[in-house]
């Protein structure tokens, strides 16, 4: 489980997207939307790999993703822990977030492979340290 909570855990399960926290080198937050899945007790987010999100990731690994659902009461759960930056094993795990974003009407790119090296992507994986939320 991610959470100590059965209530919060089945809301990460069962979402898609969220809000991406790290911190520039300021220490101020920088936010960005992202689609997530599960992969057992930690979190995948396929990204860019020339994106900010992911140079700052590179310097500081704390960060916060807040998955809310997309009508009211509008709850949310926040999770929060560090992150590490995966190069390896790119294919299963973007098939694996792309396979979770599919009733959202987005599809894997024919030549995945191709999309992964032309972007650079890399998986960046939440290793949950806390979780909170408002489940109404």
């Amino acid at each position: 489980m991610i959470s100590n909570s059965a209530t919060f855990d089945q809301f990460i399960t069962d979402h898609r997207w969220a809000v991406l926290t790290s911190l520039r080198k300021d220490g101020h937050p920088v936010s960005s939307w992202v689609a997530y899945a599960r992969d057992g007790d930690t979190l995948v987010v396929s990204t860019p790999g020339r994106t900010f999100k992911r140079r700052s990731l590179a310097r500081d690994p704390r960060i916060t993703l807040l998955i809310s659902n997309d009508a009211a009461p509008f709850n949310y759960v926040a999770v929060e822990g560090r992150a590490t930056i995966e190069t390896d094993d790119l294919v299963a795990m973007t098939r694996f977030v792309f396979a979770n974003i599919k009733e959202s009407g987005f599809d894997e790119p024919e030549d995945l492979e191709g999309w992964l090296a032309d972007q650079e992507r890399v998986i960046i994986r939440i290793h949950p340290e806390r979780v909170s939320g408002v489940i109404r």
